[in-house]
C-alpha cells in the first residue's frame, strides 16, 4: 500500500510541474536535456532502420511534419539547384563587356552581358526564403585602348578584382536596381570577391585570358534575380599607356546559384 501511494505523490507532483530534466534537477524547460556534450538519440530516425538516413554518406536533415514530428527530409526537401547555364556570358568586346580604366585609383564598375535566353539562363527565380549559394568563373583580359597594338608591356603590376552584383529582375526582361541588402536588411557586400595580380613584362600582356574565381552565401527572399558581375583594376603606374582596356567574357564563363531552404 504504501509503495502505491508514493508512485502516485510522486506522479501526481510530475503531471504539476510538466517539466522534465535529464541530467538536471531544475529544468528550466518542459523538456530539459543538461550538459555540455549531451545529445539526443532517436533510434526511429538512425540508419539502418530510416531509408532516409544518410548514413556515413553525410548527416540527414531533421525536419518538423505538420503533426509536430520529428522527421528525416530528402535532399530534395532542401537543396535546389536554381541556376547553371552553359558559358554564361557573351563573348564580345562590346560596351557592356568592356570598361576603360584610366588611372592607378580604383572604383567598381558594372559589366557583362548574358547571353540570350529566359529562366535558367539569363536569370533564376526563387520561391521561398532561402540561403544561396553562388559559384562563379569569369574570363578576362586585358589590352591597350585605341588603335594599333592591344599588347601591354610596360611591366607594371595591376590588380584584378571581380564580385557578383545581383540584380531585381522582371518577366517583361527589364531589370531592376542592384540588390545591396540579404532578406533581414543587412548588408550583403561584395558577394564572392575575388581577385589576382597581373604583370607583363614578358608575355607581352593583354595577348592571353584569365580566369577569377568566386563563392558566396547570401540570404534572399522569393523574387527573380540576375547574376552579373562588377570589376575594379588598379595599376600601380599609370604613366606608360594611360587607359587600359578591361574584357570579360572572351571564354567559358560560369555561374551557378544553389538555394538552401531553410523553412
Amino acid at each position: 500500500m504504501k509503495n502505491i501511494i508514493y508512485i502516485i505523490v510522486l506522479f501526481s507532483a510530475f503531471l504539476g510541474n510538466a517539466q522534465v530534466g535529464i541530467g538536471t534537477t531544475t529544468p528550466l524547460e518542459q523538456v530539459h536535456v543538461a550538459g555540455t556534450n549531451s545529445t539526443i538519440r532517436i533510434d526511429g530516425l538512425k540508419a539502418p532502420n530510416n531509408i532516409l538516413n544518410n548514413g556515413t554518406q553525410g548527416n540527414s536533415r531533421v525536419f518538423v511534419n505538420t503533426n509536430g514530428d520529428l522527421v528525416l527530409g530528402t535532399k530534395d526537401n532542401n537543396i535546389a539547384v536554381l541556376f547553371n547555364p552553359n558559358d554564361y556570358l557573351k563573348s564580345d568586346e562590346g560596351s557592356t563587356s568592356t570598361f576603360v580604366q584610366t588611372g592607378t585609383g580604383s572604383g567598381y564598375q558594372y559589366v557583362g552581358e548574358t547571353n540570350a535566353g529566359g529562366e535558367g539562363i539569363s536569370y533564376f527565380r526563387l520561391t521561398n526564403d532561402a540561403i544561396v549559394e553562388l559559384n562563379y568563373t569569369i574570363s578576362w583580359k586585358l589590352q591597350k585602348g585605341g588603335g594599333g597594338s592591344k599588347l601591354i608591356q610596360d611591366g607594371n603590376a595591376r590588380i584584378v578584382q571581380s564580385y557578383v552584383a545581383l540584380y531585381r529582375w522582371n518577366l517583361d526582361g527589364t531589370g531592376g536596381a542592384v540588390v545591396t541588402t540579404d532578406l533581414g536588411g543587412a548588408s550583403i557586400g561584395l558577394l564572392g570577391l575575388s581577385g589576382q595580380y597581373h604583370t607583363n613584362n614578358d608575355e607581352g600582356g593583354g595577348a592571353e585570358y584569365f580566369y577569377n574565381n568566386g563563392t558566396d552565401f547570401v540570404k534572399l527572399g522569393p523574387g527573380l534575380y540576375r547574376p552579373l558581375f562588377a570589376v575594379q583594376v588598379a595599376v600601380s603606374s599609370a604613366s606608360s599607356y594611360g587607359a587600359i582596356k578591361f574584357v570579360i567574357g572572351g571564354k567559358h564563363d560560369e555561374m551557378q546559384a544553389i538555394a538552401h531552404y531553410y523553412n
